[in-house]
């Protein structure tokens, strides 16, 4: 093996090793989340970035890019939500085309009970997860990485 396949090889695992604590993580919240509020981590994560518009919509393909979704699947997420009164389409004054989505008081709330679940479960993870030798440097990356609390 020369010194390109190493370098793959070390990509590969480091990729093995985020998608393992990925998964770790994400199993976790949605339990979490499931258990306490009733959300999806992906409609949490819907709830999450429109509680951060601060007043203001967001469109469909600006959600579809925070969740990682397609657009038929992002349509599809905004249909459940829309029927559970959490969020609220409203279209776009100067184009009719475009769409937004807010939160309802009703999503707000729900929101606002969530997301300490989704911090603390996302904490209790990553203290864990540090425990692990495998899953430790990533977990320390992340850390690091991360803008600290004033």
């Amino acid at each position: 093996m020369g010194i390109a396949d190493d370098a793959v090889e070390v990509r590969a695992q480091g990729w093995r090793t985020l998608a393992a604590l990925h998964g770790l993580i994400e199993a976790e919240l949605e339990r979490g989340l499931a258990a306490s509020v009733d959300l999806s981590v992906v409609e949490y994560t819907v709830l999450d970035a429109l509680s951060r518009q601060d007043g203001w919509h967001m469109r469909m393909q600006q959600l579809a890019r925070a969740t990682a979704l397609s657009p038929s699947a992002t349509t599809r997420l905004v249909n459940r939500l829309e029927d559970r009164a959490l969020i609220t389409r409203i279209l776009c004054a100067d184009d009719r085309r475009g769409i937004y989505t807010e939160l309802t008081p009703a999503g707000r709330e729900l929101y606002e009970r969530a997301r300490p679940i989704h911090d603390d479960t996302l904490a209790r993870v990553l203290t864990d997860a540090a425990e692990q030798p495998e899953l430790a440097p990533v977990v320390e990356v992340l850390q690091t990485a991360a803008p600290q609390p004033a």
